[in-house]
């Protein structure tokens, strides 16, 4: 036993932790005696067993464990230290206690939690027990769910926290162990007693076996409510009392304190929030707008399964609620309302509060949807807007129900008042002020008056419930007219109202207002009027939020404790007297005197009215005295002042008696009861004496006392407007300085702004100074109560008032407004008490404000205007921005209704351009003033996001939001931005500027707030995290906000937010806590407000402050604004500064967007052309790979970092490629508004795109593709040239990508090729696609040689580098490929260039294998095509049509994935294609016309263009130069036509309106329509439009086929508007059809495409649809008859036939087309036999051989209707009836009559008639002949020609040569001799031509006479639009060349076809020079007319742009070339052309 008795000796504490457990039991032992022993709890020793407590209970030894956890339990309930050793006391018990089999030491261990617990530490204690439901071991978990079972049943809910333990509920539920699930059900019995059905809910999912156990269990509870049988330490002292209270027999407070305990948990709070937004279905946006209703039904659905969630996270919901309500507003099927109002429902409960900033939007859409009678929808929309009411205030609705109440429709009115009786039950007496009431109670009084019984009984049941919720004293002053029946219906529905309710109002009510309701729980966290909104009141049984109807309202507020009680029985009294007042009757002058008689001397009474002033005085001292003595009770005022204002009354002349006089009225007004009436009598007079030297100041006084009896505002007001109604100014300035005396001492309060302010006005207009100056000093006394608001009623006033005005202010600035001395005793509640809320004093200020008028600008918020505001370009944005600027200062003050502003403001807050960010905040702050406190409303969905603008990198935009911020919360006070979990979101962003700033604004409000709403402990663990932020000023920042969050918080709540700290960082926070203690300011107390609050208002302690900082702000962000340059050039400092800053906060995922401000590609001045001599002098890298090493990538990098925005190159170099893609998105972004920058850094973007192509990322390809199509759009309307560098390092890895296997990045890359030629030389492009067909990639040399066939095709062989042989031969390789696609394209590229370039292709390619030559013969046999001979036409025109492209694309939208010239080429191609298919001649005579129509469509399409094109053309008379219809009788003259004609005025004007009739918006095309028409229907006038047919006509099919193919598309536009448009194109052809000389001038072409128009919209089944659709049809039908009638007849029937050919030819077009084309050829037949004399025949008969040469009489057959070959033959038989033989004479204009069966036709009708002459037979061998000869062999041909052209060549032979030429060319029309002449140069060419035409003169015209060069060009223009040669001109039966002698014929077509006669042919040289051109149509068609003009305008216009084209430079118009001669007359013209764009200028 020795050394037992060593540890014998040692100390307790040394005893306790010995390794001995026989020690240890000693040391336990003794331990637990001195802990009883010990009496002071308080005691040192308690601190020496600190440590060793927790090894009491976790010993080892289960004997000694035992007495450890006795001693350990003594020690705990004892020692005030004890709180200390809790955590790790408590997780011993768990751990090591627990799992113990002995029940004593279990019992002890719980015993244990339970002491820790009672000693304050429940909630340490609870966290440890919950960790132990986690573990392994049943028994532990028991154990503790027990624990937990007993705390909360001995002491309470409110002690022990049920959320968390619900939580792991359903868990315990599922253990495998019985033991836990059992003591599981009897915890969730017990959590059932104490919150009832709130506990429903989360255990829906439990296994339905369990759950039908605990319902059976929880139905055997008491139903009374439980109370806590064990309480904490310092609540046992009240305990103590309550218990003598209870014996003594109150249970009032009690019950109270149970009362509370209810509402401690919230069913919602015990659910997790569950994220919709992203679960939402894809395309539920467009299938919500779809037109079927199922599928609107689908998506609504998706919503409604969404939104059953009974709790949603928060997120941005406005679009969906956008949806919704727009379901909900407008969807005509009523399902469909209900649905979406269910989803609305769903929302608002599930958000609760988070709905609140959409409820405003969405409240009057479901009150007007109250107009449906369905049960179901108004059910649905009623628990919509209930369920939406509670996520909201009243408050915030109230304008908008208000609004509705004035509806006409009778249900709307009755659901409204049904709404507004089920929110007041919501309500409080203090939610429910008077200010808010009385507008409610005046709408529902008109209700109660109301025709419909349904609409009264409802306006009974609202008002009835406000009777209810704020009691009588609050509601009788509004039911003042009300009839005493109504009344007492109104307190009838009061009483019902109390059975739903229950119990009556009082204190009672707190604590039993749960009961009607189970589970009625209002959030734990509101305060006040607050948690009445959060209540949800889940039904009994599965959680479906239904809303709060009238099963049960909240719990109404007690009435306030005893002072407020005084105060409002004061209030009572004064409105009770001023009723009384208000109704006291006019007395007639005798029952005054008899008043008066009863309590006057009768000498007093005789004497008034005596002559002798002395009696008169001694009269009124005896009144005096009267007065003096009289009771208060019996005091007759009215009879008083009636005998004082008695003859003479106010007349009285002496002063003394007037003195005495005023001093008796203001005696009477103190001392009596005086009222308004007795008032009215002795005001005029008390102002007409207000001026008087001596007796003013009398009166004044007499009117201070009236203003003490009658209210000051009425006073005021009635002695102003007296004043101003008088003439007298010393009266009307002294009444003003009256008012501004009795305002200081009165207070302002009830004051009408308004009416003063139209006074105040007149005042400051008045001549005399005196009246000036005293208004102003009364606008000083206001400005202290009003504050700087006032200043803007007087804006418009002159500069010098003005500064006087600002002057005054300035004095009151800084000073308060006096506390009012007087009228207190009338209204002192509001000086004595704080009303019955501590909110009152915010009614006083707003009272004020409210005053003001405020005007409605939601109208002026247009739909226009929000898009504007959103658009892509800033500048349009900017311009959407001043517009609102502009309306806000306009208005002064608005309405807090503003429509759709509040999220087009929201999305700039973010905007990429930081001006326009400080524009809006600038307009926020304007905002915040005009709107005043109705601001409110918008903190959350637009104040909140000013803070996140807090978080800007740029100093001067933290600075202009926090300046707005400022002037919001001056408005709005501090309270709306602290609810809710906003601004803690906002302090949780890890942004270091937010945070610092955002903290430095919290310290700076905090301290002046009374109270605080309980979120703001939301923000403390942000605090905390602010505390050990990275950032020193974000610490510093947080450390100065910490005191007064504790201030409000205290330091309790601040400490225990710790808890979820790691350990150190608690150390470190608890000890700053500490420190912030001691510094902790005390909070405000009440009366800092009342020295502004007895008036009843603390509005100046708002407004003032506001004042100064509101102006810098406002001036330092207009400073901003002007020089965007500057911007940019700073832009890089800036950017050096932000990338420093950026280190900060260390994320590299750019979480917050840190700064993505100014531009993202700034321009260094020469920074591009410095990289390219770098590249050049080999400094650098030459961008030349084929996989990009990490050099080059690190090369680029170094190269952008001085001209990238930094962020962006970090996205653009990120290794994850959803950060290209985000890099993409932004530079699409910037695309149009940095310009600059973007070809500044050119080259580096290019490069940087090389590299995304050797990405595998699809998505990324796709979008550098989608951005290159944008970017060289972009460049060709900038007219940029790509430079060699640019072009060399990006063109190879394009074409690259060209052989991508995805057909649609094919389709991009051959897109942006075709849109590179635009940018580079289509020559220098071709080498780098040659490179390309090398590729080993199959699919890339097809791709390139496809691409090379286009270049040839569209510029002509000069393109092929370098030189066409090379270039064949290369391509020519390819026809051997192993792969198929290859070969074909290989052969499809060579036939094309035989198509260009003829036989000679054979040269070029030189020698092939046997079986490629063979392919390609096939394939160019196939392909059927002729080759043209005009290879330089092609060169020619296709430049200049994209030459004119490039100078419209700025016009052009980005929409379109390819822009015109693409467009153009690949519509050609596939007509080409088609062409082959279809072999012969009509579509080579088509060809021109198609590719000229489709352009036309591009125009139409984009109708910027058309009215930017037409006008140009338009506006200066080019008519003269162009149209050919308008030649005058040429005489022979060089000069072009006259200039002057071109700005006669009314031709422009006219010009301009036409040209406005194609415009695409139809409004303006409206006008113009109506200004034609008003000229067409004036006869005198009609005239003025002579000469414009053609082009009225034009204009007006190209808006025919804009509505066809643009606006009858469009589901936005009316369709109204369309049939609006049809009528009066329609109204105005006929009216201009009825006129014959005007009809007649449209020429054939313009006619036939107006048919074509006409036609198309008679077949038009989208209209038939339409209500007028019908009539716009039968219109049409009347018209075309017009214009079959009217117009020239051979121009008509030209135009029918050509139209006829088309839509035949057209596979495209309907039968039903043609048919109706006919039927107006049927129509023209019936009138021939009028018509046939002005006919002109040949013309006719040249179009019907084109007809039948297109159409022989098989192919006629073929068609599938007999209609087309009878409408023929009917054509020609009525033509030989009506002309008999002659008709053969007619046949002069056809050139080779055997081509048709025309002749032979017209020979077996007349036939019948005649035989015939031999001059067929002859005709016959002709024919026969000709043929033969066509056959002569090709080589034959070729070697004699080369013979011919050796000796033109050589100088003796030329004549010779020529001459041969000459025969030849005669004898074989068809030679080709176009090759010969191409190789030869350009003089040569012109040489051989000019020696051809000299023969042919010589041999055809001998007599005649050479005339100018000039008029030959003259003509030669006149002839573009009509182009040059016909197809019968130039084609015998092969299509080949006919000689030259058809050029006299020719000619003579051109001049009947330019409407010139044919007599004076002599004077015209013939046209050779038109040597060989291919086929081209017969009739030009207006489309073409317009383009001949475009181009030609065009093409001067640019010359000098285009240095590559100028093989087309000569030419005045890509279709021809002109003779040198000519070259003359064209400079003439382009100096025109000059003159004219200078002028515009």
């Amino acid at each position: 036993m020795g050394d037992d008795s060593e540890w014998l000796k040692l100390p307790v504490d040394q005893k306790c932790e010995h390794k001995l457990w026989k020690a240890r039991l000693n040391g336990y032992e003794e331990s637990l005696k001195i802990f009883q022993k010990i009496r002071d709890e308080k005691s040192p020793e308690w601190s020496k067993f600190l440590g060793l407590i927790k090894k009491f209970v976790t010993d080892s030894n289960a004997v000694v464990q035992l007495k450890g956890l006795e001693a350990a339990l003594v020690y705990v309930e004892n020692a005030h230290v004890a709180g200390k050793t809790t955590g790790e006391v408590v997780s011993g018990v768990v751990s090591k206690v627990f799992n113990q089999p002995k029940a004593k030491a279990k019992e002890l261990g719980i015993e244990i939690c339970l002491m820790y617990i009672e000693i304050e530490k429940g909630e340490t204690v609870q966290e440890e027990l919950l960790k132990g439901l986690d573990n392994k071991n049943p028994k532990i978990i028991v154990a503790c769910i027990e624990t937990l079972r007993k705390a909360l049943s001995e002491f309470g809910s409110k002690i022990i926290l049920l959320k968390p333990i619900i939580k792991v509920l359903p868990k315990l539920f599922e253990s495998r162990d019985k033991g836990v699930r059992d003591e599981a059900k009897l915890i969730a019995v017990e959590i059932y007693r104490w919150i009832r059905d709130v506990l429903r809910p989360p255990l829906q999912n439990i296994n339905s076996v369990q759950l039908k156990e605990l319902e059976e269990e929880w139905v055997k509870l008491p139903t009374s409510a439980p109370k806590p049988t064990r309480f904490l330490r310092s609540q046992q002292e009240l305990q103590a009392k309550l218990e003598q209270q209870q014996s003594a027999g109150g249970d009032a407070e009690g019950g109270g304190d149970d009362g509370d305990e209810v509402p401690q948990i919230d069913a919602y709070e015990l659910l997790e929030a569950v994220e919709i937004l992203s679960k939402l279905p894809k395309d539920f946006y467009d299938k919500i707008e779809a037109k079927k209703w199922q599928e609107r039904k689908e998506a609504l659905e998706a919503v409604e399964v969404l939104v059953k969630n009974p709790k949603l996270e928060a997120g941005d919901y406005a679009d969906l609620v956008k949806a919704l309500k727009k379901v909900v507003g407008k969807d005509t099927n009523v399902m469909l309302v209900a649905l979406a109002a269910k989803c609305l429902t769903g929302l608002a409960v599930g958000l609760r509060k988070k709905f609140g900033q959409y409820a405003g939007h969405v409240v009057p859409t479901i009150l007007e949807k109250f107009k449906e009678k369905k049960p179901q929808v108004v059910q649905a929309l009623q628990e919509a807007i209930d369920a939406i009411f509670l996520t909201t205030t009243l408050q915030n609705i109230s304008e908008d129900v208000l609004a509705v109440m004035d509806n006409k429709n009778p249900t709307i009115k009755q659901q409204t008042s049904l709404f507004i009786a089920r929110s007041f039950r919501h309500c409080t007496a203090s939610t429910l002020p008077k200010s808010l009431l009385k507008p409610f109670c005046a709408g529902l009084l008109k209700h109660i008056n109301d025709s419909a019984p349904e609409v009264r009984d409802a306006a009974f049941e609202a008002l009835g419930t406000a009777l209810k919720v704020v009691g009588e004293k609050a509601v009788n002053p509004f039911l003042v007219d009300v009839d005493k029946l109504k009344l007492d219906r109104i307190k009838e529905c009061s009483e019902k109202v109390e059975l739903v309710h229950g119990k009556k109002a009082g204190l009672a009510a707190e604590k039993k207002e749960f009961k009607p309701v189970p589970g009625r729980t209002a959030s734990s966290g509101a305060a006040g009027d607050k948690d009445t909104k959060d209540i949800s009141v889940p039904k009994p049984g599965p959680l479906k939020k239904a809303p709060a109807t009238k099963a049960g309202g909240p719990p109404k507020k007690g009435k306030p404790s005893a002072p407020g009680g005084a105060g409002s029985t004061g209030n009572k009294s004064k409105k009770g007297l001023e009723t009384k007042e208000i109704v006291e009757p006019e007395l007639s002058i005798e029952v005054c005197e008899e008043k008066a008689s009863a309590v006057l001397p009768a000498t007093c009474i005789q004497l008034l009215d005596s002559s002798n002033w002395k009696e008169r005085l001694a009269c009124m001292e005896e009144f005096q005295k009267a007065v003096e003595l009289m009771d208060r009770t019996e005091m007759p005022c009215q009879a008083l002042v009636r005998m004082l204002a008695k003859k003479p009354g106010w007349k009285e002349t002496n002063f003394q008696v007037m003195q005495m006089k005023l001093h008796i009225v203001a005696l009477i007004a103190q001392k009596g009861n005086f009222s308004k009436t007795s008032a009215q009598i002795v005001l005029d007079g008390l102002v007409d004496k207000i001026g008087d030297v001596k007796c003013g100041n009398n009166a004044k006084e007499a009117m201070t006392a009236i203003a003490e009896a009658c209210m000051l505002p009425w006073t005021a007001e009635q002695a102003m407007s007296m004043a101003f109604s008088q003439k007298n100014p010393k009266n009307q300035s002294e009444t003003l300085n009256w008012l501004s005396n009795a305002i200081k001492e009165f207070g302002f309060s009830g004051l009408n702004v308004k009416a003063f302010i139209s006074n105040v006005k007149t005042a400051l207009a008045a001549t005399n100074p005196a009246v000036r100056t005293s208004a102003i000093t009364l606008l000083g006394v206001m400005y202290l109560y009003v504050g700087p608001s006032l200043r803007m009623f007087f804006e418009d006033e002159k500069p010098a008032l003005l500064s006087q005005i600002d002057a005054e202010f300035e004095k009151m600035q800084g000073q308060s407004p006096p506390a009012p001395t007087r009228g207190i005793s009338k209204h002192s509640t509001s000086g004595t008490d704080e009303g019955e809320d501590g909110d009152e004093p915010d009614d006083g200020g707003n009272d004020v404000v409210d005053l003001l008028p405020r005007t409605e600008i939601s109208d002026k918020i247009t739909s226009e205007l929000v898009s504007k505001i959103g658009d892509k370009n800033w500048k349009i944005r900017k311009e959407g921005l001043d517009e609102v600027a502009g309306i806000i200062n306009e208005a002064k003050f608005i309405q807090p209704n503003i429509g759709e502003l509040p999220t087009a403001l929201k999305g700039r807050l973010n905007d990429s351009n930081k001006i326009l960010v400080q524009q809006t905040l600038t307009i926020l702050q304007q905002l915040a003033v005009a709107m005043g406190p109705n601001i409110k409303q918008h903190v959350k969905n637009l104040g909140i996001p000013i803070i996140t603008v807090l978080g800007d990198s740029k100093n001067n935009v933290r600075a202009a939001a926090l300046a707005t911020v400022n002037a919001w919360a001056e408005q709005t006070g501090m309270k709306e931005w602290l609810e809710g979990e906003d601004l803690s979101e906002e302090l949780k962003r890890e942004n270091p500027f937010l945070r610092q700033e955002l903290l430095g604004w919290l310290a700076e409000k905090l301290p002046t707030l009374r109270s605080t709403p309980t979120d703001l402990i939301l923000c403390v663990p942000h605090l905390y995290s602010c505390l050990e932020d990275r950032n020193g000023d974000v610490r510093k920042k947080a450390q100065d906000a910490l005191p007064f969050f504790m201030m409000h918080l205290g330091y309790e709540k601040m400490a225990k937010a710790t808890g979820k700290l790691k350990p150190t960082s608690k150390d470190q926070v608890l000890a700053m806590l500490e420190k912030a203690k001691a510094n902790m300011p005390a909070k405000p107390a009440a009366p800092a407000k009342a020295t502004s609050k007895p008036m009843g208002g603390s509005a100046p302690a708002k407004f003032q402050p506001a004042s100064a900082p509101v102006e810098d702000s406002v001036s330092s962000t207009v400073e901003l604004k002007p020089d965007p340059k500057k911007a940019k050039a700073l832009g890089v400092s800036s950017k050096a500064k932000s990338a420093q800053g950026k280190k900060v906060p260390s994320k590299t995922s750019l979480k917050e967007d840190e700064d993505k401000s100014g531009p993202i590609f700034i321009v260094v001045p020469n920074g591009k052309e410095q990289r390219i001599k770098d590249e050049k002098g080999l400094k650098v890298l030459k961008w030349n790979f084929t996989t990009p090493r990490d050099e080059y990538i690190e090369q680029l990098k170094t190269q952008m970092s001085s001209c990238v925005a930094k962020w962006l190159q970090d996205e653009m170099f990120h290794s994850d490629f959803q950060h290209h893609n985000k890099a993409l998105a932004v530079m699409v972004d910037h695309l149009e508004s940095e310009k600059e920058g973007v070809i500044g850094c050119l080259d580096l973007i290019l490069k940087w795109l090389t590299l995304r192509f050797f990405d595998t990322n699809t998505s990324v390809l796709m979008k550098a593709l989608e951005y290159l199509k944008l970017l060289f759009t972009l460049l060709s309307e900038e007219e940029y040239h790509l430079t060699e560098n640019e072009a060399s390092s990006f063109i190879p890895y394009l074409i690259l990508k060209v052989g991508e296997p995805k057909d649609v990045i094919r389709k991009d890359v051959r897109a942006i090729l075709n849109r590179m030629c635009l940018v580079y030389p289509a020559s220098k492009m071709f080498p780098f696609i040659m490179e390309g067909t090398k590729s080993k990639n199959s699919k890339q040399r097809a791709e390139c040689l496809e691409e090379l066939g286009c270049l040839v095709e569209s510029y002509g062989m000069n393109v092929c580098q370098p030189t066409p042989g090379k270039a064949l031969k290369e391509i020519a390789i390819h026809i051997g490929d192993r792969d198929n696609t290859v070969r074909n394209a290989a052969l499809n590229t060579i036939v094309t260039v035989y198509n260009v370039h003829g036989d000679q292709v054979f040269k070029l390619i030189g020698t092939l294998s046997e079986k490629d030559m063979s392919m390609l013969e096939e394939r160019i046999k196939r392909s059927a095509k002729r080759p043209s001979a005009a290879p330089i036409k092609q060169i020619e025109e296709k430049p200049q049509r994209t030459q004119s492209i490039s100078s419209n694309a700025n016009m052009l939208r980005k929409g379109p994935a390819e822009d015109m010239s693409s467009k153009l080429k690949i519509m050609y191609r596939t007509y080409r294609i088609q062409a082959r298919s279809m072999s012969g001649h009509p579509e080579a005579a088509q060809m021109v016309r198609r590719e000229f129509q489709l352009d036309l469509d591009e125009i139409e399409n984009d109708n910027g263009t058309v009215q930017c094109e037409m006008p140009e053309l338009v506006q200066h008379k080019l008519d003269d130069i162009f149209e050919p219809v308008l030649i005058p009788e040429p005489k022979i003259r060089a000069v072009s036509p006259h200039f002057d004609d071109m700005h006669s005025n009314t031709a422009s004007t006219i010009n301009f309106i036409i040209s406005q009739v194609a415009s695409g918006d139809i409004n303006t095309s409206i006008q113009a329509l109506t200004q034609i028409d008003e000229v067409l229907r004036q006869e005198d006038k009609a005239e003025a439009m002579s000469g414009h047919i053609d082009q009225f006509l034009i204009a007006t099919f190209m808006q025919l086929r804009l509505i066809y193919n643009t606006h009858m598309a469009d589901e936005k536009l009316e369709k109204d508007e369309i049939i609006k448009l049809y009528s009066c194109i329609i109204g105005n052809m006929i009216s201009l059809f009825q006129i014959e000389s005007l009809a007649r001038e449209a020429s054939t072409g313009v006619l036939k495409d107006l048919m074509h128009g006409l036609i198309t919209l008679m077949l038009d089944s989208r209209i038939e649809d339409l209500e007028e659709g019908q009539q716009v049809i039968r219109s049409v039908n009347l018209l075309v008859v017009k214009v079959l009638e009217k117009s020239d007849q051979t121009n008509i029937l030209s135009a029918l036939l050509v139209l006829l050919q088309d839509s035949l030819l057209a596979t495209a077009s309907s039968p039903k087309f043609s048919e109706l084309v006919m039927k107006c050829l049927w129509r023209m037949v019936r009138l021939l036999p009028d018509t046939i004399n002005s006919i002109n025949l040949d013309r006719i008969l040249l179009d019907i051989h084109i007809f039948m040469k297109v159409f022989p009489k098989e192919k006629l057959k073929q068609c599938k209707s007999e209609f087309p070959i009878r409408t023929l033959k009917t054509l020609l038989h009525t033509l030989c009836k009506l002309k008999g033989p002659k008709i053969l004479d007619h046949l002069t204009m056809i050139d080779n009559k055997n081509e048709s069966e025309l002749e032979a036709h017209l020979c077996r009708m007349m036939k019948h008639s005649m035989d015939q002459s031999g001059s067929k037979s002859d005709k016959e061998t002709e024919k026969g002949a000709s043929r033969i000869d066509e056959k002569s062999s090709k080589a034959k041909v070729n070697d004699f020609l080369a013979e011919i052209f050796k000796k033109i060549g050589s100088k003796e032979n030329t004549k010779e040569g020529l001459a041969e030429l000459y025969e030849y060319k005669k004898k074989y029309s068809d030679a080709d001799i176009e090759p010969f002449l191409k190789n030869s140069s350009q003089f040569f060419q012109s040489y051989v031509e000019r020696g051809l035409r000299v023969i042919e003169m010589e041999r055809e015209g001998k007599g005649r006479i050479p005339s100018s060069t000039g008029i030959s060009s003259q003509v030669e223009v006149t002839c573009v639009p009509a182009p040059t040669s016909t197809v019968s001109s130039i084609a015998n039966t092969n299509g080949e060349e006919v000689g030259p002698s058809v050029y006299l014929e020719r000619l003579k077509i051109l001049r009947q076809r330019c409407g010139l006669d044919n007599t004076k042919q002599e004077d015209r040289p013939p046209l050779t020079s038109l040597l060989s051109k291919p086929a081209v149509p017969t009739v030009a068609s207006s489309t073409d007319m317009l383009h001949s003009k475009l181009s030609q305008l065009r093409e001067s216009r640019e010359q000098h742009q285009h240095s590559d084209l100028d093989s087309n430079q000569s030419h005045s118009s890509g279709n021809m070339t002109t003779s040198s001669s000519s070259t003359a007359n064209i400079d003439d013209l382009k100096k025109r052309l000059e003159r004219i764009k200078s002028s515009r200028k």
